[in-house]
């Protein structure tokens, strides 16, 4: 059930529920208090900065992907600054080095270009430990010939001098028992270096707010490790912090027949929920059964000109009517950032259910937005 007036503003629009976002900073909060390590937000996954005060009181800092995310925790987060790149530029670089305190590479080249411009900051290595514990491959970056961290038969010993942690990031949406096996790998092929750390990073993809996470496991696991090898831990994850906090709220615009009730909506998977195509996934409706589940069934669509841009069937317990609203739920996570305005496709608006449960439309999108991409 949702907490809000579904039909307060035009659709389509992300709502995120500051009280839902609240309940998993706090099991975030507690973790880290029985841990003793530092949690950032990943904004890869999550970047509504209008939230940022809220998650600043809970979390230690950020970690950024790239530039222009390191640029927004700088402007609205308050705390630690991190980031990693595959690959960093030069032309980035001072940029960089002026917002963030902690910098990771991804390989001993990237190391030895720039070691010469970042002293005061904290430096790692982003390490590979071959151990894969997913199976979906675009998502591991333990794949075979991954691009991400450093192997062990790339790694360089001789260029630790200035490097003051180690990171991995091998998860994707899962539990404290895939870390455990992941470390297990990590100690195996790079223990030996651990103790000459001042901090291990254990990267994202930790599902620690979903329901049956292991909590008592990653605490121990955390406590362990920094007592083993000195060192501060930290956690960076993103999915974990906005966890069922968001919504995409759509409109029915027209109910077709081909071989079976087609709904097409305002909304569309290849532009405001690209994760549905590529991961692939079916989002949950609210009121909505699998097909067949309930007495009426519907293919949902887009309305973008890409065949495959189709969110999945539903079923319902009323017939669909064009004007009805749909409620997709778990839509703040790694959605609103990577919407995209193919076909010229509108952006979802952004609104927020404040603390006290007032509604605000935060940003609105329209043609200027897709226009300034082009020229």
């Amino acid at each position: 059930m949702t907490n809000f007036d579904i039909n307060k503003f035009e659709t389509p629009y992300f709502i995120v529920d500051e009280s839902l976002l609240q309940q998993n900073l706090e099991i975030l909060a507690d973790v880290k208090k029985q841990a003793g390590c530092k949690i950032l937000l990943a904004q890869k996954a999550f970047s509504m900065f209008d939230t940022y005060p809220l998650i600043g009181e809970y979390l230690d800092g950020t970690c950024a992907s790239g530039l222009h995310e390191a640029l927004l925790a700088n402007d609205y987060f308050d705390g630690e600054n991190h980031i990693f790149s595959p690959a960093y530029t030069e032309k980035d670089m001072p940029e960089i080095l002026r917002v963030c305190d902690h910098l990771v590479f991804n390989s001993f080249n990237q190391w030895e270009r720039f070691r010469g411009m970042v002293a005061g900051k904290s430096c790692g290595i982003r390490i590979n430990p071959e151990f894969s514990t997913q199976d979906t491959a675009i998502y591991d970056p333990c794949s075979p010939q991954s691009r991400l961290g450093v192997t062990r038969a790339n790694f360089r010993p001789d260029l630790l001098e200035g490097i003051s942690g180690l990171h991995f990031h091998t998860l994707c949406q899962q539990g404290a028992e895939e870390l455990v096996a992941t470390l297990t790998a990590a100690e195996e092929k790079f223990g030996e270096f651990f103790h000459q750390m001042d901090w291990l990073n254990f990267g994202g993809g930790h599902h620690i707010t979903k329901e049956g996470y292991n909590i008592p496991l990653l605490v121990e696991t955390v406590k362990k490790t920094k007592e083993k090898y000195n060192v501060e831990i930290y956690l960076e994850p993103g999915e974990a912090v906005a966890l069922d906090a968001g919504f995409l709220v759509a409109e029915v615009v027209d109910i077709i027949d081909n071989d079976g009730k087609i709904a097409i909506l305002d909304t569309s998977a290849a532009c405001h929920m690209p994760d549905v195509l590529e991961m692939p996934y079916r989002p949950h409706i609210i009121g909505s059964g699998k097909a067949g589940e309930k007495p009426h069934t519907y293919r949902i669509g887009g309305p973008s000109c890409l065949a495959g841009d189709i969110i999945g069937d539903y079923s319902f317990q009323r017939p669909l009517e064009v004007g009805n609203r749909l409620v997709f739920t778990d839509m703040a996570i790694y959605s609103m950032v990577k919407t995209n305005t193919f076909n010229g496709m509108k952006l979802p608006d952004l609104a927020l259910r404040r603390l006290d449960g007032s509604l605000e439309l935060v940003k609105t999108f329209g043609y200027e937005d897709f226009k300034m991409r082009l020229s």
